[in-house]
């Protein structure tokens, strides 16, 4: 939809900090591959604070989920630029939330914990990463990250 935006230095920072949500969110996914390649860990030494934080209360998803939405993206006094790329940050967050319940309760009881549900958690890890970062770079740019069926959804939700 829009491509180019006036966001100012702020709007561009905070617009890159709320994609690491997503990126938090997927560390739980990455298991299987940042045991095979522990390069990958380099990603998430920035935000280690961060992850054990989350981690560590049962419902830190939760009131983050809230508090960005309540705070953000409902905040009308807040650019459109923050809070679209907010909105887009808690729907990958919601998408790997979901899919990790279907792999758990669907994939695992079916395939068992073997090369299925490893590639799925692969594929769920890769891809969120591919999203966070790709949002992260196109707010440090000052344009919308458009990725395809989130981006729409997150235009619905976000008022001018």
């Amino acid at each position: 939809m829009a491509s180019n935006s006036t966001a100012d230095g702020k709007d561009r920072f905070f617009s890159a900090l709320i994609y690491v949500i997503p990126l938090i969110d997927a560390f739980m996914f990455g298991g299987f591959l940042l045991q095979q390649f522990p390069v990958l860990q380099i990603i998430y030494l920035p935000i280690m604070p961060l992850l054990q934080f989350y981690y560590q209360f049962p419902f830190a998803s939760f009131i983050i989920f809230i508090v960005l939405f309540m705070a953000v993206v409902r905040n009308n006094n807040i650019s459109h630029f923050i809070r679209f790329n907010a909105m887009q940050a808690i729907l990958i967050g919601i998408l790997l939330s979901l899919f990790g319940l279907i792999v758990a309760y669907v994939i695992q009881p079916v395939f068992g914990q073997g090369l299925v549900t490893e590639t799925l958690y692969n594929f769920a890890f890769l891809g969120a990463l591919a999203c966070g970062f790709f949002g992260i770079i196109q707010s440090v740019l000052g344009r919308y990250a458009e990725i395809p069926t989130i981006s729409d959804a997150a235009y619905s939700q976000v008022r001018f």
